[in-house]
C-alpha cells in the first residue's frame, strides 16, 4: 500500500465522506495506466504499435506502453501520454487557423497534442519558464515535426504585456501540488503538505491574472490541473468567474468522468461544467479540466496592455534578422534539389542558423524565444546543412532524394555511426526513411552515409 500522509487522508475523507474516499485512496495502490498519441501529421502509422484498445476519450489516443527505442518514437510517429492528461488535449480542441498559447507547457504532450489539431496552420506558441524545461519542450516539439509552432522562455507577465488580446486560444496547465501525480511519482508525497495547495493555489492565481490579458475577447480559456484539491480546481474556477466574469463552458463527459464540485467552491451550479478524472472511477491519474469563455465585453476582464516595441525589431522575432543574398542562393539551391514540395513562412536568420517564421507570427518584442519557428539548418562556408528537425518535419513523398534503410541501418544511425550504401548512390544529402518514417539527414559521401544524427540525442538499442 502507498504510504499517504496522514492530513492528505483525512482532507479527503472529510471531502469525500468515508465510504468514496476509502475506494479513492485505496485507488493509489493500484498499477499506473500507460498511455500513447499516434501523431497524425506523419506519414504512416507505425508497424509495431498495438492499436487495438482505442481510448473513446481521445481520438488519436490508446492505452498501452511505448518503448522510447523505437522507430516509431524516435521520429515523432508517437508520444507516449497517461490517458487521463490526454483529454486536457482534446478538451482544448483548437480550430485550424487560431493562435493558441500554451502558457506552462514543459515538457510538450499537450502541446504536440493541440498541434495535431491545428495540423500545422495558423499559431501554436508554446511556453515554459523554465529554461531547462524549454529545452525539452522544444525537443519534442520538434520531433513531432511541428513547423506553425514557436517556443518561448517568458513569464506570464512579459507575454501579457508584448501581446494583448492576441490569441483565440490559451492553455494553462497550471503548475500544482501534483496530488493525481501521486502514483506515478510516490515521491511527490515527500513535499506535500495541509497547506501546499493554497500555496499553489496563490501561484495559480497570478499566472491566471496575466493569462487573461493576453486573451481575445470571446477567446477560450482552458485550465488545468493534475490535483485533486478544490483550492486549485474549482475554487480557482470561482475566483475565474467572480473577477473577470468568464462563462464556464460544458465539457462532454465519458465513462468515468465525473462533474466539477460546486460544493466545494460557493456553489456556483456551473462549476459541474468541469471535468474530475479520479483514479477510482476513471482508468487514469487524477487531473482537472475547466473550459470557459472570455466576455466580449471589456466588464471586469483585464484592461488591455499596451506592446512595448522596438524599432530595431523586425517583425517575426526580436532577434532573427533577414537573409544575405549569398545565404538566400544556397538556401534556393538545396531546396530545390531536395524537395518536391515545402510549405514554409518567413525565411529568418539567427546567426548563422535559417529559420522558417510562421507567417502568423508577430513581433514578439521583449519575449525570450527558443525556438523562432521550424530550424531548417545551419549556413556553412559555401553549403548549407540541413537540420534534424527540418528531417522530422517533413513527409517521404515529398522529398526527391531520400533513402530508405533498414532497422539495423537505423539503429547505427541513432547511435551515431556512418553505415554502408551502394556504391553508386550519388553525393549529396539524403532523407533518411525508416518504416516508411522520416528519421534524419545523412550525407552520402563514397558509398559511406555520413552520420549527423544529434550528439544530445543519440542512444543505443540493444
Amino acid at each position: 500500500m502507498m504510504q499517504l500522509p496522514d492530513d492528505f487522508k483525512a482532507k479527503y475523507t472529510r471531502l469525500l465522506g468515508p465510504k468514496e474516499a476509502a475506494a479513492f485512496l485505496a485507488a493509489f495502490s493500484e498499477p499506473v495506466h500507460h498511455g500513447f498519441r499516434i501523431n497524425p501529421l506523419k506519414q504512416n502509422q507505425p508497424k509495431e504499435l498495438d492499436l487495438t484498445k482505442p481510448l473513446s476519450h481521445c481520438q488519436f489516443g490508446y492505452a498501452g506502453e511505448v518503448s522510447g527505442k523505437t522507430v516509431a518514437h524516435q521520429s515523432g510517429a508517437v508520444y507516449s501520454q497517461e490517458p487521463s492528461a490526454m483529454y486536457v488535449g482534446e478538451v482544448a480542441a483548437p480550430r485550424l487557423n487560431e493562435k493558441v498559447l500554451d502558457l506552462c507547457a514543459a515538457p510538450g504532450g499537450k502541446t504536440t497534442h493541440i498541434g495535431s489539431y491545428l495540423a500545422n496552420s495558423g499559431l501554436l506558441v508554446a511556453n515554459e519558464i523554465d529554461h531547462k524545461r524549454a529545452k525539452v519542450l522544444m525537443e519534442n516539439v520538434e520531433r513531432f515535426g511541428l513547423t506553425n509552432t514557436i517556443v518561448t522562455n517568458s513569464t506570464p507577465a512579459i507575454i501579457a504585456s508584448q501581446l494583448p488580446d492576441f490569441f483565440d486560444r490559451i492553455l494553462v496547465d497550471a503548475p500544482c501540488s501534483g496530488e493525481g501525480m501521486f502514483r506515478k511519482d510516490p515521491d511527490a508525497t515527500s513535499y506535500w503538505h495541509l497547506d501546499y495547495p493554497a500555496e499553489c493555489a496563490a501561484r495559480q492565481r497570478q499566472i491566471l491574472s496575466e493569462a487573461v490579458k493576453t486573451l481575445k475577447p470571446g477567446g477560450e480559456l482552458i485550465y488545468s490541473t493534475c490535483t485533486f484539491a478544490p483550492e486549485e480546481d474549482e475554487q480557482i474556477i470561482a475566483w475565474l468567474v467572480n473577477q473577470f466574469d468568464f462563462e464556464i463552458l460544458p465539457i462532454k463527459k465519458f465513462a468515468g468522468m465525473d462533474d466539477g464540485r460546486p460544493a466545494w467552491a460557493g456553489g456556483n451550479p456551473e462549476l459541474a461544467n468541469c471535468v474530475r478524472l479520479f483514479p477510482h472511477h476513471f482508468n487514469g491519474e487524477g487531473h482537472f479540466i475547466a473550459k470557459l469563455r472570455k466576455p466580449a465585453a471589456t466588464g471586469k476582464s483585464a484592461q488591455k496592455a499596451k506592446p512595448v516595441r522596438n524599432k530595431k525589431q523586425r517583425r517575426g522575432s526580436s532577434t532573427t534578422a533577414s537573409l544575405t543574398n549569398e545565404q538566400r542562393q544556397l538556401w534556393e539551391a538545396f531546396s530545390k534539389a531536395m524537395f518536391q514540395e515545402l510549405p514554409i513562412g518567413q525565411l529568418r536568420t539567427f546567426q548563422e542558423t535559417l529559420y522558417s517564421v510562421p507567417n502568423m507570427a508577430p513581433d514578439f518584442g521583449k519575449i525570450k524565444l527558443v525556438r523562432a519557428g521550424l530550424q531548417l539548418g545551419t549556413f556553412k562556408k559555401n553549403r548549407f546543412e540541413p537540420s534534424y528537425a527540418l528531417a522530422l518535419a517533413v513527409r517521404p513523398e515529398n522529398v526527391k532524394q531520400k533513402l530508405t534503410i533498414s532497422p539495423a541501418d537505423w539503429r547505427q544511425y541513432v547511435h551515431g555511426d556512418t553505415f554502408r550504401v551502394a556504391p553508386e548512390l550519388k553525393k549529396g544529402w539524403y532523407l533518411l526513411v525508416c518504416e516508411g518514417q522520416s528519421v534524419g539527414f545523412a550525407k552520402v559521401v563514397n558509398g559511406t552515409a555520413k552520420n549527423f544524427f544529434p550528439k544530445g540525442l543519440r542512444f543505443q538499442v540493444n
